[in-house]
């Protein structure tokens, strides 16, 4: 999709030369300053035919006076990005069907478009047009629709350009992941994951790939990941991308990705209903990849690196079975006490792994637990974490990618449930707060840096009559990774120089030079809370 802006307002709107003309209106902002729309407007009010009332639109074919053959006319709620993304959605539904190639975007007077409302614009035509057709030959044709303009005034153009430009980046990165997550598993297998993988490091020369296969991760002593791999014929991959967009001496952001490519749920194996979705659970995967697609486009100064361990989670005579006690990178033993929660069992060693690229921050991404589901639904995604600032800084960059996430607990009285008689750490718990203890399984392997979960088992796919990936939270990983890089000293970094920067700070206040062994004292990492999962938390 080709996505332009174009400096026009008042009585050039009606004159935009284009296939379609979609019109935006809000409840407050009833005119866009162009006479001929604005009677076309007036006229279908007066008819009943539309109304300034959020939801609302209108297919009007030719009119008078408009040099587009089609007009939509679209009420918003107000003049927020969230509102016109909604608001555009409607309207490409009613043209792309159609012979429209062109549309043109044009937004009531009074609504000042910034670098948000590009951005949500193309998210919006990018979701209206995804159609999934690799195994599905009878699938819909794509629609004619090649080309979106959207009208602003010359104070605002600037702003447009660079929000249709990210816009893009994240609509190619956010259709990658769905496109993956909509794969089946005999299609979408670990080495299809290494493949698309290294077909984008070929795409983009600022992406280094590497994927390793399993006697390097023997080597390694992914005992954890590996455990998960005994029941399928599948060969397990651990892939490894880096974007080196700053200097070698910044620490590196790191995106750990869950990648199971089907997930059974081995020996403990899932009820049949659904178990279809489980070729979602590699949702986390997809969605690194699609950040480092976006990532690669938008070519921030930054450092990342992703890591993906992928496998199949099957049931055979040679699988993982309950009570097992498997050895994991870190040294740490854990006694599978439940197969199916064997997400976290090759997230930990991935974890591990991560200590050694000395991050600035760690941030996995799984499609954990059902009962994060239960917890959110699906409209935010779960984040866990003991770091205040990641925290924060993830949840703003949520709420402006319109890609939302919730904080949720991380105490200390979580962690009994995962004792165990066996070994040095339970892979679940009790029924109870299953999508904490999951992400306080994980939290034991991360004490060296910053870092953060987020739990997509409820964002990365709809059910029902929508099945389908949603490309989530591509959006908020990639704003989150812009902010970074614009964010200069304000940035986050590892947590022993965030140490030393608070001991600089409190010794700039002081009026006597502080001793020098205070200066080396703070680096004792925050104290991360733990806890237990349980067996009935998982997807299923």
């Amino acid at each position: 999709m080709d996505y332009r802006s174009t400096v026009a307002h008042g009585p050039a709107l009606s004159q935009l030369n284009a296939d379609a003309l979609l019109v935006v209106f809000t409840a407050d902002q009833g005119s866009t300053g162009d006479p001929v729309l604005d009677q076309i407007a007036r006229d279908a009010i007066a008819a009943g035919d539309f109304a300034l009332k959020a939801g609302k639109s209108l297919y009007v074919h030719r009119p008078a006076g408009v040099k587009a053959s089609r007009v939509v006319l679209l009420a918003a709620a107000d003049a927020t990005p969230k509102a016109l993304k909604a608001a555009v959605a409607k309207g490409v539904a009613h043209i792309k069907d159609l012979g429209a190639a062109h549309a043109a975007l044009a937004v009531a007077a009074g609504v000042t478009l910034e670098a948000a409302h590009a951005h949500a614009l193309v998210l919006a035509v990018a979701d209206a047009t995804y159609i999934y057709t690799h195994t599905k030959p009878s699938a819909p044709k794509p629609g004619q629709l090649r080309k979106v303009t959207l009208a602003c005034t010359q104070d605002e153009a600037a702003g447009v350009k660079r929000g249709l430009a990210e816009g893009q980046a994240v609509a190619e990165g956010v259709t990658l992941a769905r496109e993956l997550g909509n794969r089946p598993g005999n299609h979408c297998t670990p080495s299809f994951l290494a493949s698309e993988a290294k077909r984008l490091g070929r795409e983009f020369k600022s992406l280094k790939v590497e994927v390793l296969d399993r006697p390097a991760l023997e080597k390694l002593g992914m005992g954890s990941f590996l455990s998960v791999t005994n029941g399928s014929a599948q060969p397990p991959k651990f892939i490894i991308l880096r974007y080196q967009g700053a200097a070698a001496s910044q620490a590196p952001l790191v995106l750990v990705g869950k990648g199971i490519t089907f997930d059974t749920g081995g020996i403990s194996i899932k009820p049949s209903a659904g178990m279809d979705e489980m070729k979602f659970d590699m949702g986390g995967a997809a969605s690194v990849l699609g950040t480092f697609r976006a990532v690669a486009e938008l070519q921030p100064r930054i450092n990342l690196i992703g890591l993906v361990p992928a496998c199949e989670n099957m049931p055979s005579g040679t699988a993982t079975k309950p009570g097992d006690v498997v050895t994991s990178m870190s040294g740490q033993t854990i006694e599978v006490l439940n197969t199916d929660a064997e997400g976290r069992l090759i997230l930990c060693d991935a974890l591990t792994y991560a200590e050694r690229l000395k991050p600035a921050a760690v941030i996995d991404i799984a499609t954990l637990t059902g009962a994060c589901v239960i917890a959110l639904g699906n409209q935010h995604s779960g984040l866990f974490s003991a770091d205040d600032e990641l925290a924060q800084a993830l949840l703003k960059a949520g709420q402006q990618a319109q890609d939302t996430a919730w904080r949720m607990p991380l105490d200390d009285e979580y962690a009994e449930g995962l004792k165990s008689n066996f070994a040095d750490i339970a892979n679940v718990g009790g029924r109870e707060g299953g999508a904490i203890t999951a992400a306080c399984f994980l939290a034991k392997f991360t004490k060296a840096y910053r870092w953060a979960h987020l739990d997509i088992a409820g964002s990365a796919w709809k059910s029902g009559g929508a099945k389908g990936g949603t490309g989530r939270p591509v959006g908020l990983l990639t704003r989150f990774i812009l902010d970074q890089a614009a964010a200069g000293k304000e940035a986050i970094v590892p947590r022993a120089v965030k140490a030393v920067k608070a001991v600089k700070a409190a010794g700039s206040s002081r009026t006597t030079p502080l001793r020098q062994e205070t200066a080396a004292a703070p680096t004792r990492a925050p104290r991360v809370r733990t806890a237990r999962v349980s067996a009935a938390s998982n997807k299923v």
